[in-house]
């Protein structure tokens, strides 16, 4: 067997730098940000076209300005949100300010005022019988602007004369704007032509066509933390069973990410942590709160003989959490670690906000979940979509390895995450002392 040529291994890390970009960000404009990495997606265009078709059911385009990867969803509830300059995640209004700004600009002139644009986005409000947040008040116009400030960055719109935060001005400032009308035709990904609303919108991204459970594991695995195995149907994780070991020589080639497989499910694991919006370890109060508070689940909710039913041992994807012990932790972390961590005052003095946004980090990293029906129960599967595994084939039986119930869920991935604590003194005068957490091997 030979070697690979010093042109090959150049050529396939070429090509994976390019399908990581794409991954990460799927919309690459030529004078964008990564600008001097779109030449490679430009180079490969080809190539990368027919690996994101076979492998996820992405379909690629790649213009002389652009390069879009239509990414689908993965159904309710999984979607990877936007977020605001300050981290707080858009709201359901902001959303509404975002799609009304595209079906306005997909037939706007290249070049219009700030104030047009506005009118015209009210105007087909109206006439989509949407009922705007006043935006002529603060908080709308700051909704407003938020929309506006996503497609600046995603280069739908550039700021050619004053900004389009001038919205927010009090004497209501003006500014003049550049649209690219081929950027904004090409954002929204999903089948809007088929959808009779929202709700069908998100279930017909989802379905993963004729690629069926190969599809849907395969993008499960590129788009989330970790695949609990309840997650998956019978035919979903019978296809991962058999495969495992070939995916993961597959995805390690093409996006260059490693598989950790586990009983409890499969992760795909980044050595360049790179291709992530979540972080965690990470910094700030949430990040710090929430791994210390996962380490204190797992050291007390950690079950005593999990195993495999293969081995004859008993599958345990997750435990309940009992009601009030978030709280109860969280209390005890705020006194310990919240003042000498300069933890931000807000949430010291309001436990509801840092046990809701704590939890929401968690549970976007798959560490915990709300009980509730799972997808290996049927829950969100499209229209006559393949659920059994092939007669005669036995698959892992995931019935009863997480709680029912109401309540909060600790998963299996969280033990991962338990850490050890040290507390260090900061050097600098007038700083605090901050935490530093070690993620045992």
């Amino acid at each position: 067997m030979s070697l690979p040529s010093t042109h090959d291994v150049a050529l396939a890390a070429e090509r994976r730098t390019a399908a990581r970009l794409l991954l990460a960000h799927p919309l690459v404009a030529s004078d964008g940000p990564h600008a001097d990495l779109f030449p490679l997606i430009r180079r490969h265009a080809d190539w990368l076209g027919k690996r994101f078709q076979q492998v996820l059911g992405y379909r690629l385009l790649v213009d002389s300005s652009y390069a879009r990867l239509f990414k689908a969803g993965l159904g309710a509830g999984s979607g990877h949100r936007l977020e605001r300059s300050t981290g707080t995640p858009f709201t359901p209004h902001t959303y509404a300010c975002l799609a009304l700004a595209l079906s306005v600009l997909v037939t706007a002139p290249e070049q219009m005022l700030l104030s047009q644009l506005v009118a015209d986005i009210r105007a087909a409000a109206a006439d989509a019988g949407i009922k705007l947040e006043e935006t002529g008040r603060v908080a709308g116009k700051r909704t407003l602007v938020a929309a506006l400030r996503q497609l600046v960055a995603w280069g739908v719109l550039i700021e050619t004369e004053g900004h389009v935060a001038a919205i927010a001005q009090e004497a209501g400032g003006e500014a003049l704007i550049t649209v690219d009308r081929e950027l904004a035709r090409v954002v929204v990904a999903g089948p809007l032509a088929q959808a009779r609303d929202g709700a069908d919108l998100v279930r017909r991204a989802a379905d993963p066509g004729f690629g069926g459970p190969r599809t849907y594991v395969r993008r499960m695995l590129v788009e989330t933390p970790v695949v609990h195995l309840d997650e998956l149907t019978a035919a979903e994780r019978d296809w991962l069973r058999t495969r495992q070991r070939r995916e993961a020589q597959a995805f390690s080639e093409l996006l260059g990410l490693e598989m950790e497989i586990r009983a409890e499910g499969v992760a795909l694991v980044d050595p360049e942590e790179a291709l992530t919006d979540l972080h965690l370890p990470g910094t700030g109060t949430v990040a710090q709160a929430a791994l210390l508070l996962v380490e204190r689940l797992v050291e007390q909710l950690r079950p005593k003989e999990p195993g495999h039913p293969a081995t004859g041992g008993t599958l345990v994807i997750g435990v309940a959490v009992p009601d009030g012990m978030v709280d109860e932790v969280l209390v005890e972390l705020i006194a310990e670690y919240g003042q000498r961590s300069n933890w931000q005052r807000g949430y010291l003095e309001d436990l509801p906000s840092l046990r809701e946004d704590v939890l929401d980090l968690l549970v976007r990293m798959r560490l915990m979940a709300r009980a509730g029906r799972l997808r290996a129960e049927g829950k969100g599967l499209p229209e006559g979509y393949v659920e059994e595994a092939p007669e005669g084939r036995t698959v892992t039986d995931v019935h009863g390895a997480r709680p029912g119930g109401d309540g909060w869920v600790l998963l299996a991935a969280a033990a991962r995450y338990a850490t050890h604590v040290t507390v260090r003194r900061a050097v600098a005068a007038g700083k605090g002392t901050d935490v530093q957490e070690e993620l045992p091997l």
